[in-house]
């Protein structure tokens, strides 16, 4: 038993018999809580890589899996804005945890994305009754998944070598194309069934507990009422449709966020506690916290975090302002200021974290590079998702917005 399970196993639900949070503020504090528990042993069951079905029973009896469910099926009915900083929250105890309750709000936000208006409710209501936790099997780097009519029904079948969250999730959306057509279609299943098959092979550098292994996808059966956004087997395109790359793009960056101020954290908690000053720079000092050198460096490092936040907090309130309005009013050229927005959030964030990733060893010391010391869990974790798509082209993006007033186009990264 990991010390996670331990404690939420003494716990048995810490929040059983206390209220719901009511403000943000107070979600805030629930997804520091959270983070708290997960940072205890977040290395250790990092090395065990084992599947987190702890980690998101503490994510569901927290309340957190249902933060953005409508209040009239029991979620917090809280707003995008919230979620962001929630993600960053859980993200500073497991950079791994934060990705999988940030994939899950994207796909629980799926439905609104795409879907009409009676299909919306069916989702948010099932998924919020019964706190359920969505994982993805959309990759748009794989070949498409197949779609084949059978009547009344659709048949999914075909191949995905990322899935996050496939393992410990309750419901899974699945993406593909219709044969002999070029329409994409969107549903959303229970996981649990015989044609979604994992093949448990994640084993990556970082983020190694989010469970993006590949999944085969065996004759999958969906009702085509349930094809998410058709009407009479047309589908009723909006711009608000394509706000999912943005959506998630920000999740990325949020996480990563996380993630980089975990490292600070705890790195400057060594530093406070066992780092030792430098006895031979002619101005020896008696305490490390005292080092010009180290106060210059955690004052760099920090002023970046902080430069950071206030972008991703600006553009997280852009976004959710347009998230919650009704879908009709979002032009294309909205969509685009705000994708372009977030991919300069993106990359601050992944050059300013992996430089304070780095640079924490220099600040703790020789001695903080011990494996029992867990530092290089930070880099690992930000350094493997931050590949997730080149950061060269939203560098392009940002750009070309300032040289030539253009906005991307949508695409499945864009």
């Amino acid at each position: 038993m990991t010390t996670t399970d331990a404690v939420t196993t003494s716990l048995g639900n810490r929040w059983r018999d206390t209220s719901a949070p009511s403000t943000s503020e107070e979600w805030l504090d629930r997804a520091q809580e959270v983070a708290d528990i997960l940072a205890v042993d977040a290395v250790e069951r990092d090395r065990a890589n084992a599947t987190p079905h702890t980690e998101v029973q503490l994510l569901k009896d927290a309340g957190l899996v249902t933060l953005l469910g409508p209040k009239e099926y029991g979620g917090a009915g809280e707003s995008w804005e919230t979620a962001y900083k929630v993600i960053r929250t859980v993200a500073r105890g497991d950079g791994s945890i934060g990705q999988v309750l940030g994939y899950h709000y994207l796909w629980a936000w799926a439905a609104r994305l795409v879907a009409t208006e009676e299909q919306i409710a069916a989702v948010e209501e099932l998924y919020t009754t019964n706190n359920f936790v969505f994982g993805g099997a959309v990759n748009p780097r794989d070949s498409d998944l197949t779609i084949r009519e059978d009547g009344d029904e659709l048949v999914f079948s075909g191949r995905k070598s990322f899935s996050t969250g496939g393992q410990i999730s309750d419901l899974t959306v699945l993406e593909g194309v219709l044969e002999g057509t070029e329409t994409h279609i969107f549903a959303i299943v229970p996981t649990a069934q015989e044609g979604i098959v994992f093949a448990d092979d994640w084993d990556n550098l970082g983020q190694r507990l989010t469970e993006s292994g590949s999944v085969e996808i065996r004759d999958v059966r969906v009702p085509w009422a349930a094809a998410a956004g058709f009407v009479d087997k047309v589908f009723q395109p909006l711009t608000y449709n394509t706000l999912n790359v943005p959506a998630i793009q920000l999740v990325f960056a949020n996480f990563y966020l996380g993630i980089a101020q975990g490292a600070l954290e705890t790195a400057s908690a060594y530093t406070r506690t066992t780092t030792r000053a430098w006895p031979y720079g002619g101005d020896d000092k008696k305490h490390a916290t005292d080092e010009w050198y180290l106060l210059e460096g955690y004052g760099t490092l920090t002023s970046k975090l902080w430069a950071d936040e206030a972008l991703l907090d600006a553009v997280g309130a852009e976004i959710s302002a347009v998230l919650h309005a009704p879908r009709e009013e979002l032009t294309a050229r909205r969509r685009g200021e705000i994708a372009v927005r977030i991919a300069a959030g993106k990359l601050r964030i992944v050059d300013d974290g992996l430089e304070v990733a780095t640079k924490v060893y220099e600040l703790t010391g020789a001695r903080a590079s011990a494996n029992s010391v867990g530092l290089d869990i930070f880099w690992r974790n930000l350094r493997t998702h931050s590949l997730h798509d080149p950061i060269a082209y939203k560098k392009r993006e940002v750009g070309g917005y300032v040289l030539l007033n253009e906005v991307p186009e949508p695409t499945w990264y864009t």
